[in-house]
C-alpha cells in the first residue's frame, strides 16, 4: 500500500468523523438492527458510540493527536493483529484506528457482539479513500503478525501472554473507573455523574462501578440528582440484574441502599455487579488519592470535580465515555508502541 502522508490522514479521518456524526441511511439501519444480535446494543446506546467517534474525529483533534508521533518517517508495514472487546458498541475501533494511522496493517479479530460495526465504519472508511481497503483484514484466527493489542480479562490475558508474549504486545486486563465525590457538586454535575454510571448501561471499563465519599455524606444528595435516569431499569436484561441482586442482598440482610434501578452496596471492591454501585468511606481528599493510587493498574480513570494528585486520568463528571484520541486505555501509548515496532521474525 502507498504511504498515506498525516495530512492527507488529518483530511480523510475528519471526514469520516462528519460521516458518523451525520449517519446515512444504511448507518441508521444498521443503529436500529444491532439490538437484535445483541440486547445491550439499544439504538441509543450504539447511536451514542457512533457519534462520540465522530466527535472525536475532528481536523483539530486529529492534527494534535498525530503531531506527536513521527508516522511519516515508518517505512516498512507490520502486520498487527487485534483482539478486540464487544462490551460497548466500537470499543476497539480506536485501536483499529491507531493501527491504521501509524501505516500498519491490521489483523482483525472482531468480537461476535461488534464485528458488525466495525465493519461497517472501516468500509466508510474505505469510501473515503480506497488505499485502507488493503490495510486491514478481519480474520477469525491471529496468524503471521508481527505485533498484538489484545483486550480481555483478567483470565483471558494470561492465555494472551503465553500465545503472544514472543511479539511485542499490549495486553490488557480488567479496569474500572471510580468516582470521588467531594461533596461540594452541584445537582448539574451529580446529573451528569449520572453519565459516567449508566450509559452503556455500565458495561465499559469507562464507566463509573466505585464510588468514594465523603464519611458522613447523606446518600440522598446523590440519589435525587440522578432520578432522570429511572428509565434504564425498562432494559430486560438490567432489570433483570438488577431484580437478581436486590434479592441476594435482601436474602442476606445485607445493608444497602436502593433507589428503584441502581443499588448502593458498601464493598472495598472496585468491580462492581452490574445494576450495582460499590462505595467506601474516606476522611480526608489525601486518603482518597492514596486508596486510588495503591490500585491505579485496576483503574481505567477517575471522575472528580476537584484536581486530584493520581496515577490515572481524571476527568469532569459526564466525560468519562467521551475520551479524545490521546486518552489510550490503560494508560498505555498505543501509536507509540505502533510507530516504534523494531524488526520481529513473524509468529
Amino acid at each position: 500500500m502507498s504511504k498515506i502522508h498525516p495530512n492527507e490522514l488529518i483530511n480523510i479521518f475528519s471526514e469520516l468523523g462528519t460521516r458518523l456524526q451525520q449517519p446515512n441511511e444504511q448507518l441508521q439501519i444498521l443503529i436500529q438492527q444491532e439490538q437484535f444480535h445483541n440486547p445491550w446494543f439499544t439504538p441509543a446506546n450504539v447511536e451514542r458510540a457512533i457519534l462520540s467517534i465522530g466527535q472525536m474525529l475532528n481536523a483539530d483533534a486529529i492534527k494534535k493527536w498525530l503531531d506527536k508521533y513521527e508516522t511519516d518517517k515508518i517505512t516498512e508495514e507490520k502486520k498487527v493483529g487485534l483482539i478486540l472487546a464487544g462490551n460497548i458498541p466500537l470499543v476497539g475501533f480506536h485501536d483499529v484506528l491507531c493501527v491504521l494511522a501509524a501505516g500498519h496493517h491490521a489483523l482483525i479479530k472482531a468480537s461476535a457482539q461488534d464485528g458488525r460495526l466495525v465493519r461497517h465504519v472501516l468500509n466508510m472508511l474505505a469510501t473515503i479513500d480506497a488505499r485502507f481497503s488493503a490495510q486491514y483484514s478481519f480474520v477469525d484466527k491471529l496468524k503471521d503478525f508481527d505485533a498484538v493489542i489484545a483486550t480481555g480479562s483478567d483470565n483471558s490475558s494470561r492465555y494472551f501472554e503465553y500465545y503472544f508474549g514472543k511479539v511485542p504486545h499490549i495486553i490488557r486486563k480488567n479496569r474500572n473507573s471510580i468516582a470521588v465525590i467531594t461533596g461540594d457538586e452541584t445537582t448539574g454535575e451529580l446529573n451528569l455523574l449520572g453519565h459516567d454510571i449508566f450509559d452503556y448501561f455500565g458495561l465499559g471499563c469507562r464507566n463509573v462501578s466505585k464510588l468514594l465519599i465523603p464519611r458522613g455524606y447523606d446518600i440522598g444528595t446523590f440519589f435525587r440528582p440522578i432520578e432522570t435516569y429511572q428509565p434504564v431499569i425498562n432494559h430486560h436484561k438490567y432489570n433483570n440484574n438488577y431484580d437478581y441482586n436486590k434479592s441476594i442482598y435482601l436474602v442476606n440482610s445485607e445493608m444497602h441502599f436502593d433507589n428503584g434501578f441502581l443499588l448502593l452496596r458498601e464493598n472495598e471492591s472496585l468491580a462492581s455487579p452490574l445494576a450495582v454501585l460499590h462505595y467506601e468511606y474516606y476522611d480526608t481528599l489525601a486518603e482518597a488519592e492514596a486508596t486510588m493510587n495503591a490500585a491505579s493498574e485496576k483503574i481505567q480513570c477517575v471522575v472528580c470535580i476537584s484536581p486530584l494528585k493520581l496515577n490515572n486520568q481524571v476527568v469532569n463528571p459526564g466525560q468519562s465515555q467521551l475520551p479524545q484520541l490521546w486518552d489510550y486505555a490503560d494508560g498505555v501509548d498505543t501509536m507509540d508502541f505502533l510507530t516504534s515496532l523494531s524488526e520481529k521474525q513473524k509468529v
